[in-house]
């Protein structure tokens, strides 16, 4: 059809009172920031993969709506500020359709301003602080369990081995700063004495005089409050100056294989909170780990499995409803209750998840085995670090 026929025809379905035919609508363009390079790029790349994985999964059972779903991603470079201006140029001169969450906390609690001004649904597949879901925000989705209890196996197993002191440190910025108010928090009820707590500054990578002042308080337990390139660097610097807490953990950073892969021998025994692992019983948890390797030709992490279950959760969204309007797929999504390869969904009334569950895993003799919590355990914890 020549582009003349095609603009009549679009004449014609306006003039009627209807629509294009799905084929003739293009694509349906959903639009997101992410962390590519920066701070948080390890973690961004992999939800940026989990964002493709979906698309091609969709567009290969037929699109959306009948459309082809196609995925237009900017690098936020790690910075709140630069995410807010690309959100609104997605938004107001993209004309994208829809949009996904970027990666991190603070980057998410930025553009939310924007997804809300102009009330867009937004999944936010790796936003983990339950502030940003408690400011009477309509379109903002939560995926992944409360930064709060990122650390609550490392508590409950230190708890129950008879520990009893634990320093807790942790970047200074907004997922960080609630996970460590929130191990705090779950260690004094448990019965273990806070005898350090520090924080450092976003992009710090030499903790030898935080970590010596550490060292004095000689804690039984350790609970970093981390991002990949901090916990990586903490690790290291920790054998260098013989910090050797009974039990060490970090949230982000311990669960990506690549942290294996750097520190080698050093990553032994070292805990790390996650969302997924491919061993958790879940339905297709197997089958996306299988078809992640093969396309990218490496292991996931939770942060792509996260990106490929929020995009999955927003397609459900629209499924349901039939339509791209936002307060029909939010309804849907409010409602929603359901298992995904990536665990449990079900949000409350602001959007907050209630129902996915996090695990703890340790490395072991070069692998991640999770130890907690015993339900969905494959192994057990050991010690010492």
């Amino acid at each position: 059809m020549t582009p003349r026929a095609l603009g009549s025809l679009v004449l014609i379905v306006a003039a009627a009172g209807g629509t294009l035919p799905a084929a003739a609508q293009g694509p349906i363009r959903i639009g997101a920031s992410l962390s590519l390079t920066g701070t948080y790029a390890e973690p961004g790349r992999f939800q940026s993969e989990g964002y493709k994985l979906c698309e091609k999964d969709l567009n290969a059972r037929g699109g959306l709506l009948g459309r082809k779903v196609e995925m237009v991603v900017y690098d936020d470079q790690s910075m709140p500020a630069t995410g807010v201006r690309l959100y609104e140029k997605l938004i107001t001169e993209d004309k994208v359709d829809a949009v996904m969450g970027p990666y991190s906390s603070a980057i998410s609690e930025a553009v939310a301003n924007v997804t809300e001004k102009y009330k867009k649904v937004m999944v936010a597949p790796l936003a983990a602080t339950t502030s940003i879901f408690k400011k009477g925000r309509r379109y903002a989705f939560m995926m992944v369990s409360p930064a709060e209890v990122y650390l609550e196996g490392l508590v409950d197993i230190a708890a129950k081995r008879g520990y009893k002191t634990i320093a807790i440190i942790n970047e200074d910025t907004l997922f960080p700063k609630s996970s460590a108010q929130g191990t705090e928090e779950l260690a004094r009820k448990a019965g273990l004495q806070v005898v350090f707590k520090e924080a450092y500054p976003k992009g710090n990578q030499d903790f030898s005089g935080l970590l010596t002042k550490l060292k004095a308080s000689n804690p039984d337990v350790l609970a970093a409050a981390t991002y990949f390139d901090d916990a990586v660097a903490i690790a290291r610097q920790m054998k260098e100056l013989d910090v050797n807490p009974r039990m060490f953990a970090v949230t982000v950073g311990g669960d990506i294989p690549r942290f294996q892969e750097l520190l080698k021998q050093t990553a032994e025994y070292i805990y790390g909170s996650s969302q997924w692992e491919p061993t958790l019983p879940y339905p297709g948890a197997k089958e996306f780990h299988d078809a992640y390797q093969k396309e990218f030709k490496h292991e996931p992490s939770y942060h792509a499995a996260a990106g490929y279950a929020g995009c999955v959760i927003y397609a459900e969204g629209v499924k349901k409803v039939g339509t791209l309007d936002a307060d029909k797929v939010r309804e849907a999504l409010l409602a929603l209750k359901t298992r995904t390869m990536f665990g449990d969904y079900q949000v409350d009334k602001d959007g907050a998840q209630i129902a996915h569950k996090t695990v703890l895993l340790q490395w072991q003799e070069g692998k991640r085995v999770v130890v907690w919590p015993d339900d969905l355990a494959n192994g057990k914890p050991r010690f010492p670090r």
